[in-house]
């Protein structure tokens, strides 16, 4: 069954809809703290108290990106939100940065902070990481909320790959000869934020925290590497496999389940709604208007309300 989140219409939320940049606070008003995860440390935040709610980032961002979402449900549940290993304020090591390695060290993360009956909020590559961390440790899930998730399913072709107007930069930074000097010298997830991706201008300041963990060029592999795991036409075969069988338990499973969409959207846009519809059982769907691929800075104050309100018909 799939349920609908009702966007509240009230008097608080009528800018949500036509934001302004002032509606949304650029202050990261947290303790930064930080755990050595193989020799490596992860930044992270961690606030609240009650059952834990894992906020995982995708590419290019960092925990930055759900300051304005978790103020909404710290007061009933523990916070925490990690920047993954190579982005944000978490270490930059000489390391591969594939999907499976992500996943490795986020399941240390957790581990270490000895976190179960966890609700994992994910947005684009971190909801990929936060499923295939549920899928080896299931019991450790209460919940999964979705934003644009990355890699609902291995696309079989090109054409099956969204956005569809995306294609032509995917495959230039798959070119195994001119894709990682492409994303060194341009950074252009980072500078394509102002302008492609996202549904509002970002203030000078925002865009300064994006930029940050990247301004050493050599750094911003993690950036690259992200969209050549992307399982397109099998490749890479691993990712494809892991995404396979991921969806095996996902498709299976009953726990509760809330993705957030928007339109046009990038990852998410019909032909992953009807996915999601047709094999995801104990769906609540929630349309939060008009947006791109950064939910969480298009309209942070209808998530965080949405949220709120699923974690507490869920608890």
């Amino acid at each position: 069954m799939v349920k609908r989140e009702p966007v509240d219409k009230g008097d608080a939320s009528k800018q949500m809809f036509n934001l302004e940049p002032d509606t949304i606070g650029k202050e990261y008003p947290f303790d930064s703290r930080y755990m050595e995860v193989n020799n490596h440390r992860m930044h992270y935040i961690d606030q609240g108290n009650g059952e834990p709610v894992l906020f995982l980032h995708g590419n290019p961002t960092w925990s930055y990106t759900f300051r304005n979402i978790i103020p909404y449900v710290q007061d009933a549940n523990r916070c925490i939100a990690v920047d993954l290993i190579g982005m944000g304020r978490s270490d930059k090591p000489d390391i591969a940065y594939t999907f499976q390695e992500h996943v490795a060290y986020v399941t240390l993360f957790i581990e270490q902070l000895e976190l179960s009956n966890i609700v994992l909020v994910g947005h684009d590559w971190g909801m990929a990481i936060g499923l295939q961390y549920a899928l080896r440790h299931p019991d450790k899930i209460k919940a999964v909320a979705m934003l644009e998730p990355q890699a609902l399913y291995p696309n079989r072709t090109w054409s099956d790959f969204s956005p569809p107007e995306a294609h032509s930069l995917f495959q230039k930074l798959r070119d195994p000869k001119e894709g990682w000097t492409f994303m060194r010298d341009n950074s252009v997830f980072i500078e394509g934020m102002t302008s492609t991706i996202i549904n509002r201008q970002l203030s000078a300041e925002e865009h300064e925290q994006y930029r940050a963990p990247f301004r050493n060029p050599e750094e911003r592999k993690p950036m690259w590497v992200f969209p050549n795991q992307i399982p397109i036409e099998g490749s890479p075969s691993e990712v494809t496999e892991a995404i396979d069988a991921r969806n095996v338990w996902l498709t299976s499973t009953g726990i509760p389940k809330l993705l957030f969409h928007a339109t046009p959207g990038c990852n998410v846009r019909e032909p992953q709604l009807d996915w999601c519809r047709n094999h995801l059982h104990n769906l609540t769907l929630c349309d939060i208007g008009k947006g791109f691929h950064h939910l969480t800075e298009e309209n942070p104050h209808a998530i965080g309300l949405a949220l709120q309100r699923w974690l507490q018909q869920i608890h």
